[in-house]
């Protein structure tokens, strides 16, 4: 049965990339115990071979240490050859620790990648909880902690006492033979019976490997809850990217209906501008009941297209900010515009009318309603504000 969360959803999905990536931040991550004992006992089982290749000159030195040639001086000499004795363990110390910090580097390398997890060394309370303790001592991981240690101890005994079993033989003659050939034996059969060891050590590593896999993969098993929580936190959530295409093909559609819509400006009656921001080019017929349609409207490049094709056309352009930007930000290219305007749009036409007339007038001021007032990012504009944007240049 899979394990369950807080709010009672089964951990049921696999965990995931950045599911891992913050446990290894927070310290969690994949290890064994067993595969560090194996590989540090390896790497003692190969030094034993390579030692006595320098255990001649190891001995000579260690013999020069307690050679005094100056009798006459022994405490200086007591102190040359402490000096020199320190030096030896020095070295002796790394012949044998570099290599075995390398072993265990690499083994925590090849199980579950090195970390430096900062989060780790951060003071945990629940450490200090005996209930939490008593848990895992005898919770799963206890038992199979301890299962791991008698199967640990029971194959080591049972695998030494079968090899010196076999062994027997050879060991029983050791005392009949001379100093040089028993030593032989013994050297040789010390090996065997510490590789026969090894091979305990290397299958219970690898049973502790995939047991601390599973119960670390485990652990970090997420509800299909948090497999959703958490793509809309990478990815985005469904419905806002689905509302994003959306709104970027309206964008693609209304620019190709703007660009079209370029063609039947010289038919417009007069183009509002903002003055150079927005442009929405109007037709109406006069003595029409119909409304003034927007045949074509635009703000930027196609702003500036619209102007310039009105101007080819000998169509009036009238500068009206305010006015522009309600026509542009409540009407529609085809449609007629909003009702709310249309007192706004017959003073401007009627001006016009009488200009094309050839009458001198004054341009009227063109009041818009407080609700259709708006700045250039379509923002409604109150106050002062919207009394000052009629004159923005």
């Amino acid at each position: 049965m899979a394990e369950e969360s807080q709010d009672g959803q089964e951990k049921t999905e696999d965990p995931s990339q950045r599911k891992l990536e913050k446990s290894a931040e927070d310290g969690k991550v994949l290890t064994s115990k067993e595969m560090f004992v194996f590989t540090s006992m390896f790497a003692a089982f190969v030094l034993m071979f390579v030692t006595p290749l320098f255990a001649q000159k190891v001995l000579a030195y260690w013999s020069r240490l307690f050679h005094f040639t100056r009798p006459d001086d022994l405490m200086t000499l007591a102190f040359e050859r402490f000096y020199e004795l320190i030096f030896s363990i020095i070295i002796a110390g790394l012949f044998v620790g570099v290599p075995m910090i390398i072993i265990v580097i690499g083994t925590q390398v090849a199980v579950g990648g090195l970390n430096f997890a900062p989060k780790a060394f951060n003071f945990k309370g629940n450490r200090l909880n005996p209930l939490q303790g008593f848990k895992r001592m005898f919770g799963t991981k206890g038992l199979m902690e301890l299962t791991k240690s008698i199967l640990k101890v029971v194959l080591l005994f049972a695998i030494a006492a079968v090899t010196i079993y076999a062994l027997l033989p050879s060991v029983l003659e050791l005392p009949s033979r001379d100093l040089g050939t028993a030593t032989i034996a013994s050297l040789l059969n010390f090996p065997f019976l510490l590789g026969m060891l090894l091979i305990i050590l290397a299958i219970i590593a690898m049973i502790d490997y995939f047991w601390q896999r599973h119960t670390h993969i485990q652990s970090l098993r997420m509800t299909k809850q948090e497999v959703k929580d958490e793509y809309k936190q990478t990815e985005g959530s469904p419905e806002v990217k689905a509302k994003i295409r959306r709104m970027q093909m309206e964008t693609a559609a209304n620019a190709g209906r703007q660009q079209a819509a370029l063609d039947d400006v010289p038919d417009a009656t007069a183009v509002i501008t903002n003055p150079t921001h927005f442009a929405v080019a109007l037709k109406y017929e006069v003595g029409s009941s119909e409304a003034p349609k927007i045949l074509a409207m635009g703000r930027g490049n196609m702003a500036h297209q619209i102007i310039e094709r009105a101007n080819g056309a000998d169509v009036t352009v009238f500068r009206s900010p305010l006015l522009a930007r309600a026509l542009y930000y409540t009407g529609e290219i085809g449609a007629e515009i909003a009702e709310q305007l249309y007192q706004a749009v017959a003073v401007v036409l009627a001006y016009l009318y009488r200009v094309d007339r050839g009458e001198v007038l004054a341009e009227p001021e063109v009041e818009i309603p407080e609700s259709l007032r708006f700045t250039e990012n379509g923002q409604p504009l109150k106050g002062e504000n919207s009394n000052r944007a009629n004159y923005e240049a």
